[in-house]
């Protein structure tokens, strides 16, 4: 069942616990104003408030991923979002770096080219015969490179003279001591593009003023570049500072603004793009031994750019129409991919939702089934571990609800067992009869609930007493019922017998086989075919000591005498079965000290672990052995070697015994 508010919100005060309290205390104690006591109160509230901070977190923390639902939602933010989120990211930073380092290579190969140019020009012109380098300075650089360099300036100084050109440039002659190099000049807050080269009578210096406006209309479909000294002489030296457009520089390079700007952006994600090179530079005022500059003097050259710009330049279809595809191509890619992650997406949620919900299905049904509603059954989608998950819950629930219907019967057919074998009990001999010269004791001891065993006396007048045993074929309620019958009738026929010779005040005279004939005809009448039993009716006549009897069917009883057992005879079949069945009488006459044994197969026929049964040799022999006891402790001796015998806690069948001992008038 979903937590309700009352239980979130005692969970919210356990999570705060003792750390709420001192927390509370603390700022109570900080705005009190006592003295001594606010700075350690103000201490207490951060320590304190950070801990409970702490604990909350962890709180809501366990209750956010309480459900499965956002225990996967944060699962999965670890084991994709993040990974994916951190994967994207450094494409990010790669494609930035990478267009950015792109744009700046593009942009210092295109300066290179122009210092290259300016270095052949030169080179040419050493070559050049002094008479011819006039003409070549007016006609050839006019027409080759002007359109170029923008102030495009030589200085020819040969034998003393200096020939400029233009005539009126201002600038004056590098220092002697240069040697033959190529690159960016910086002179008077001015860079330069210059070669200069040495001849036999001279030197000759090639320059082109590089200004900002000539940096922004470098690459214009690149983009922006922009250039700025760094280090030098505290004369020279400029501090860069990254503005949110450009490179800022203290001691700019001209006071001019480049007109040349970025293009618009085609969409969204073409953001600008902007990165830097340092760029070693020579200081006019300062020749170097080498070819190299030194290592002080650079510059900075910043490039701006967009990805759409850059990509344009990469793949101009100007130059080759195979390399307008590209883009194309991985823009399609790039789409595809975003379908497949989108499809990806849309399955994970699927699949997760399927869990989801097949897991708060199975929750519901568990507390409904906790409540005791075992008829519920949770809705089962799919062919899945899951599904059969839920049909296995949904039989388990069924089964359940049929145990416990199966054991509420059993409950109420155990009840109306009790109350059968308390019916039962009542049926056998409250007490055994007071008889001269006998004394009859016995016992019944049911397999289970309720035995099929039978024992009966009863006194009929005041010399006659009948002794009754039979053995119900089965056990179970089925044998109870047929016991009760027998039971039922064979009293009926005693105590008609003794009312009769009350009535005609005469000794009864009773007939055992005829009294078995008739028992016999009604239980074949009354009971189905299956049904059947042994019966052994005995009447012992005090005055004479003889003992009449008919067996039918049941084990013979055994009379102790003398020290020797003998086995009583057997008059016909067992009653119930046939209905032609025909008995007779025997008769023994007892002497005192003789002891008759009564017997069921619940004493002679249990085995033992090795299937061997305790057989009537073994009930002769535990009866010689207590022969001189009284008579219950007989019958408690025989019980206890029995179940000795079968070393088990569960009785094999019911078990009936009854002991007469015949004693002197």
């Amino acid at each position: 069942m979903t937590p309700s508010l009352a239980d979130n919100w005692v969970k919210v005060k356990r999570a705060a616990g003792i750390v709420g309290l001192l927390f509370a205390v603390s700022l109570v104690l900080a705005f009190s104003g006592i003295n001594g006591l606010s700075s350690l109160a103000q201490l207490g509230v951060i320590v304190f408030g950070i801990w409970l901070c702490v604990r909350w977190i962890r709180f809501l923390t366990r209750k956010a991923i309480w459900r499965l639902r956002n225990r996967l939602l944060v699962t999965y933010l670890f084991i994709a979002v993040v990974p994916l989120s951190l994967l994207l990211t450094l494409a990010a930073l790669g494609a930035y770096a990478t267009g950015s380092q792109i744009a700046v290579h593009l942009m210092s190969s295109e300066l290179d080219r122009r210092v290259d140019m300016l270095t052949a020009t030169a080179e040419r012109l050493v070559i050049m015969k002094p008479e011819q380098r006039r003409y070549a300075v007016d006609h050839m650089l006019d027409m080759m490179y002007r359109e170029r360099f923008q102030g495009l300036q030589v200085v020819v100084r040969e034998g003393g003279t200096v020939v400029k050109y233009p005539e009126d440039l201002a600038i004056v002659p590098p220092p002697p001591a240069w040697n033959d190099v190529s690159g960016i000049v910086y002179h008077d807050g001015k860079f330069y593009g210059w070669a200069h080269r040495s001849t036999d009578l001279g030197d000759i210096t090639v320059s082109a003023p590089f200004s900002r406006q000539y940096f922004a209309d470098l690459m214009p479909d690149l983009g922006v570049a922009d250039m700025f000294p760094v280090g030098g002489d505290d004369k020279h030296r400029t501090a860069l500072q990254f503005g949110s457009s450009s490179l800022q520089a203290q001691g700019a390079i001209d006071n001019e603004a480049p007109t040349t700007v970025l293009k618009p952006a085609v969409n969204r994600l073409d953001l600008p793009l902007e990165w830097f090179s340092v760029v070693p530079i020579y200081r006019w005022e300062k020749p170097v031994k080498g070819n190299e500059p030194s290592g002080e003097d650079k510059a900075v050259l910043q490039v701006r750019s967009r990805p759409s710009m850059i990509l344009d330049v990469l793949f101009s279809k100007k130059t080759d129409d195979l390399r307008g595809f590209i883009p194309s191509i991985l823009l399609g890619i790039t789409g595809l991919f975003l379908l497949v992650e989108l499809v990806a997406l849309v399955i994970g949620v699927s699949m997760t939702r399927t869990i989801t919900n097949t897991v708060h299905r199975l929750y519901e049904g568990t507390q409904r089934v906790m409540q005791g509603d075992f008829s519920h059954r949770i809705e089962v989608q799919g062919k899945d571990q899951l599904a059969d998950l839920g049909y296995s819950f949904n039989r388990m629930t069924e089964n359940v609800e049929q145990l416990l219907a199966i054991s509420k019967e059993k409950e109420r057919l155990q009840s109306e067992l009790e109350i059968a074998r308390e019916v039962q009990n009542q049926l056998y001999p409250k007490s055994a009869p007071d008889v001269k010269r006998l004394k009859v004791r016995a016992l019944c001891k049911p397999a289970r609930m309720v035995s099929g065993d039978y024992y009966d006396y009863d006194m009929l007048g005041e010399s006659l007493l009948a002794i009754a045993m039979g053995d119900v074929a089965g056990k179970g309620i089925s044998a109870a019922l047929l016991m009760a019958t027998l039971q039922s009738s064979v009293r009926t026929r005693l105590s008609f017998s003794r009312d009769t010779a009350e009535s005609t005040g005469c000794a009864p005279i009773l007939c055992t086989s005829n009294l078995v004939s008739s028992l016999n005809g009604q239980l074949y009448k009354t009971t189905s075919p299956e049904k059947y039993s042994t019966f052994f009716l005995g009447i012992f006549d005090t005055a004479t000591s003889r003992f009449q009897y008919t067996n039918a069917g049941h084990l013979p009883p055994i009379l102790f005498r003398d020290g020797k057992a003998t086995k009583l005879e057997v008059d016909g079949t067992v009653v119930g079965a046939f209905p032609f069945a025909d008995y007779g009488e025997s008769y023994v006459d007892l002497k005192p000290g003789d002891l008759l044994v009564c017997y069921t197969d619940g004493i002679t026929e249990p085995e033992n672990a090795y299937g061997e049964m305790f057989d009537e040799e073994r009930l002769i022999q535990t009866v010689f052995l207590n022969i001189a006891k009284t008579e219950e402790e007989i019958l408690d001796a025989v019980v206890e070697a029995v179940l000795a015998w079968t070393g088990a806690g569960e009785l094999q069948d019911d078990m009936t015994l009854l002991v007469a001992r015949c004693q002197a008038g």
